[in-house]
């Protein structure tokens, strides 16, 4: 009971407005203790989610649960995620405390100079994304997988109630975006491709956010020998599949284009200004303008028209 409180408190903070929070709230002890003892005595089943639609920024399909079942997913998560992020590698960047897409960016970069040689040596990048990655994952293998953690086959039997209670495009396949125990889920399921890469294929420099992941390395021969291989444990491991409009092999020199953010060399944004100032040629200009807007570059896009003026 005083997790679930306590998940409560933390799922109702900012939401006590909401009509739906507001109707659990009115019999809030009643309703945690229903709810408890329907997991004590195993009875509890998840129920039905409410499907709509956002555009963040691209569109998506969102799932929303109950308020009685979200609260659940809040207290799974709060004694799942400290088991389990200790047994994430140190370079997994999303949906984890103390990290996020800032962080993801600048180890990206931190590794883009390790390798290179503090930019003495050409790098390559292989950046891959998973093809419907939350509506891909497979019940069964994620199962597995947390049962290999997890010891108590009390929490297991919670995790499978609320694992089980969405599918995608197939029976026993698929997250809902909107769950918060999804995103820990995901992480426990491509903790194993994390795992793949740094220990069988034994790469050095690496970083995953969510379902964007990149591989560096001098020898471009070298990642081309490894994209078949991560492709096969996907497909074989976890049953999923890269998209195949979005596999790449890029210098970074050349800038990569990294969770919607165009990571340069400090070198080619000297080049950059140095090519634009004073130059009357339109067409050089908005070269590089076109260059930078393919990702989240403001700051840079100033400085050009500072250059221009």
């Amino acid at each position: 009971m005083e997790n679930l409180l306590e998940a409560w408190q933390e799922f109702a903070a900012g939401k006590r407005s909401r009509p739906d929070v507001l109707e659990f709230e009115r019999d809030l002890a009643g309703n945690l203790i229903r709810l408890h003892e329907r997991l004590a005595d195993f009875s509890y089943r998840h129920g039905p989610y409410e499907r709509f639609a956002v555009a963040d920024p691209k569109p998506r399909v969102i799932h929303k649960a109950a308020v009685a079942d979200r609260v659940l997913h809040r207290a799974l998560y709060r004694k799942l995620y400290p088991f389990f992020d200790r047994t994430f590698i140190a370079d997994s960047f999303s949906c984890r405390e103390g990290k996020g897409t800032h962080a993801a960016i600048a180890r990206f970069a931190s590794l883009a100079r390790r390798a290179s040689g503090n930019h003495r040596r050409t790098v390559w990048a292989l950046k891959c994304d998973i093809r419907r990655f939350f509506a891909s994952i497979d019940h069964g293998v994620l199962m597995r997988l947390v049962g290999g953690r997890v010891a108590d086959g009390r929490v297991a039997w919670l995790v499978g109630q609320v694992v089980g209670s969405h599918c995608s495009s197939a029976p026993g396949v698929g997250l809902p975006l909107g769950n918060l125990t999804s995103q820990l889920f995901a992480n426990v399921y491509l903790n194993e491709l994390d795992r793949f890469v740094k220990h069988r294929l034994k790469a050095r420099h690496y970083v995953r956010y969510a379902d964007d992941f990149v591989l560096l390395s001098p020898d471009r021969a070298r990642l081309e020998a490894v994209l078949p291989r991560v492709e096969a444990f996907l497909r074989d491991e976890l049953r999923l599949r890269l998209h195949p409009d979005k596999v790449s092999i890029f210098t970074v020199a050349s800038g990569v284009d990294f969770l919607g953010h165009r990571v340069l060399r400090t070198a080619t944004k000297r080049r950059m200004f140095s090519a634009v100032s004073g130059c009357s040629d339109e067409a050089v200009v908005a070269s590089y303008r076109g260059m930078l807007k393919h990702g989240n570059a403001e700051k840079l896009l100033a400085l050009l028209d500072e250059q221009e003026h």
